[in-house]
């Protein structure tokens, strides 16, 4: 197996890829873009990325050794997964390695927010000396509005009782409350009680533009806004106008609808200049701990499927999870369109081979179905690209230990 990883990802990652069997590593500090991409992905089977490498439908066609893509990071969006799919290229994602990391900052915001401290940073920097109480509080017996709670909300919740706050929070979805937290029945009922409103839900149809002037008009005179989620959930126009009319005390933003591709672009924003935003180009997840459990999960994920076919928590297509791999057997995996008879027809193939079948797997998914055969006996010349020739087959493997 042969792996490229871009845009400096955690050394771990290495360790991880080559868990269940040997891999070629290429690193590289920077991201990629498609053109030279698909140029570096010749004979490469495992892909490592991070936020800024694009993965598009042309990387894809072009790049037919790669089986697997991992993102070593939380979101896909910068993967056309669909795309993806019909290549026969798996993703996989960390989706909770940098939990913590993103939890403390966000409490951290907000007990800086509500001492007033990045105004005061900025008078110091000035040569203004603003000792004062006024507009300064104690996070203890304030309270705490998460939208969204899931892993990050909920583990804020823990710590925010921690201190003492009152946790409120909203999700779509029923979700146990941790210690006294409660749940509220509407964004809105969230909006108007909460000192402290603070966002943790991914960028869908339902989630961008989340906050506008309307809910922001809601929230409590004073109260602070954090948003280091998504850079579409807010309109930071609105945000910047609730900052300068104080309407709002103050609000931190990790997450911009627009960020700079590179350090050498110049980030725009409206809530620049802005004493009372806190402002941090994209970091929650940015902590040495957390890029080192991002490497091992992203990259175990990859080796597993590389070395056993294991597809658990993958996010474009179906996850199985054959367990591990017996000596002495070889494992036939096949990604192939979810059509009536495809299971059948390989089973005849197999039979035919003089192959028996000690263990077998299928997960469908939409339009993709993905089996798992640990066969017993001699595997005869031409029977993998039997496999690749049978109708519906989009990618077949023979794995052996």
């Amino acid at each position: 197996m042969k792996a490229l990883l871009v845009e400096n990802i955690h050394p771990d990652a290495e360790a991880a890829l080559s868990r269940y069997g040997a891999v070629e590593v290429e690193r590289l500090d920077r991201a990629v873009e498609p053109g030279e991409l698909i140029e570096r992905l010749k004979g490469v089977n495992l892909l490592g990325i991070r936020s800024r490498t694009r993965l598009t439908a042309d990387v894809f066609a072009s790049a037919p050794d790669l089986i697997a893509a991992g993102c070593f990071c939380i979101g896909t969006n910068q993967v056309d997964l669909e795309a993806a799919a019909k290549a026969g290229v798996y993703v996989f994602n960390a989706p909770f390695a940098n939990t913590r990391s993103v939890a403390e900052l966000t409490l951290a915001s907000v007990i800086m927010l509500m001492r007033g401290i990045p105004a005061k940073t900025a008078a110091a920097h000035r040569g203004e000396w603003h000792k004062s109480a006024a507009g300064a509080h104690e996070v203890r017996g304030k309270k705490l509005g998460i939208v969204g709670y899931g892993n990050i909300g909920s583990q804020l919740s823990v710590l925010a009782s921690g201190l003492g706050m009152h946790v409120h929070y909203f999700d779509i979805e029923p979700k146990l409350a941790h210690g006294n937290a409660r749940a509220m029945a509407s964004l809105g009922d969230l909006l108007e009680i909460c000192d402290a409103v603070t966002l943790h839900v991914p960028s869908t149809d339902q989630t961008r533009g989340l906050i506008g002037s309307a809910e922001i008009a809601r929230m409590k005179p004073g109260a602070i806004l954090i948003n280091q989620a998504r850079g579409d959930l807010v309109d930071v126009d609105a945000l910047a106008a609730a900052l300068k009319s104080g309407h709002l005390a103050g609000a931190a933003v990790d997450v911009f609808p627009k960020e700079p591709a590179s350090k050498s672009e110049e980030f725009l924003s409206p809530l620049r200049g802005l004493d009372n935003a806190l402002l941090t180009p994209h970091i929650g997840g940015s902590t040495e701990e957390a890029q080192a459990a991002i490497g091992e999960d992203a990259g175990l994920k990859l080796s597993r499927y590389a070395f056993e076919g294991a597809t658990a928590k993958a996010v474009n297509l179906p996850e199985l999870e054959p367990g591990a791999l017996v000596s002495g057997r070889t494992r036939l995996t096949s990604l192939h369109t979810n059509a009536p008879g495809y299971l059948s027809r390989l089973n005849e193939l197999v039979g035919g081979a003089g192959l028996n079948i000690a263990a077998q797997y299928l997960n469908t998914s939409g339009s993709y179905g993905y089996a798992s055969a640990d066969l017993e006996g001699n595997i005869p010349a031409g029977f993998s690209e039997k496999v690749a020739a049978l109708g519906g087959t989009i990618r077949a493997r023979l794995l052996t230990i």
